[in-house]
């Protein structure tokens, strides 16, 4: 596997790659990475003839206050991890690489796609997002580009993006992975300690139980869904709500009626730990 830390020998590569008629994927992570991302490199690998993951840590993302300076590192672990699922290339730039001096051009969704969700507790998050994925777009040229689904609102925010700038690349989402007792894999899991990681199965317990209520025919309206989600994660001490909302599945905007499609998403700090986790209905 090449471990590339410049923009010049990412391109260059990638020519050589195009030249004899290979097709490129991307994954774009900021390392620390887990059974998540490495169903990602798998996608990748299986749909592409060739795949570049970047491992970078992106401080335009990062509001104050964020745990960008605490945010977990490892990369010759991340090389491990990416040159067994049959990665060909890691970008791993330094800031300076990837925001020389001088820097100001910057990528903002401007509809308010990027003010629900996550976006009203993390301002600036998005524009960053859009930046660093653009840029990533820039630089490596992908044919096809993977992203979670666990991370739904990024996945939407980063298809408008897409079709709005008319990048010719495909984004593929790839299902949430989870561990057996239903929490969603996060770098940021890392940071419970055993009793908050115990706490934490409450937001998929919480989850199920959204989907049974719909499953069953006894409520589509999103104020009943999201009150009984309130209420187990509730019952958790160690458990504070950020945001449960039920959204439209591509606008993301709020809906009160739910259908095929939509999106019911949440934020949940766990002791000081922020946790995300969705479901879309029908899904």
């Amino acid at each position: 596997m090449i471990i590339a830390n410049t923009i010049d020998d990412v391109r260059k590569k990638v020519r050589e790659w195009k030249t004899s008629g290979f097709t490129v994927g991307l994954v774009p992570t900021m390392g620390a990475l887990h059974e998540g991302h490495a169903s990602l490199i798998s996608a990748a690998v299986g749909g592409c003839d060739r795949v570049v993951a970047s491992v970078f840590v992106n401080p335009t993302q990062f509001s104050a206050g964020e745990d960008l300076d605490s945010y977990p590192r490892d990369f010759e672990r991340d090389c491990r991890i990416l040159e067994k699922k049959g990665c060909d290339m890691v970008f791993h730039p330094s800031v300076e690489e990837m925001y020389p001096e001088g820097f100001g051009t910057y990528i903002n969704l401007e509809t308010e796609m990027t003010k629900q969700l996550c976006g009203k507790s993390r301002p600036g998050h998005f524009r960053g997002v859009c930046t660093v994925v653009s840029k990533l777009f820039n630089i490596v040229g992908p044919d096809r580009a993977y992203f979670g689904e666990k991370d739904a609102q990024q996945l939407a925010v980063i298809r408008r993006m897409v079709k709005d700038m008319n990048f010719n690349i495909q984004i593929v989402g790839c299902p949430t992975v989870r561990e057996s007792d239903g929490l969603a894999k996060s770098s940021r899991n890392m940071y419970l300690n055993y009793e908050e990681r115990e706490a934490a199965t409450v937001l998929y317990r919480s989850i199920e139980a959204a989907k049974a209520l719909i499953r069953d025919g006894s409520c589509m309206l999103s104020s009943k869904v999201v009150a009984l989600m309130t209420d187990i994660i509730s019952s958790e001490p160690a458990a504070r709500v950020d945001y449960i909302q039920a959204v439209d599945g591509m606008t993301l905007l709020p809906k009160e009626s739910l259908e095929k499609g939509d999106l019911v998403a949440m934020a949940v700090y766990i002791g000081k730990t922020r946790l995300i986790d969705n479901f879309t209905i029908g899904g």
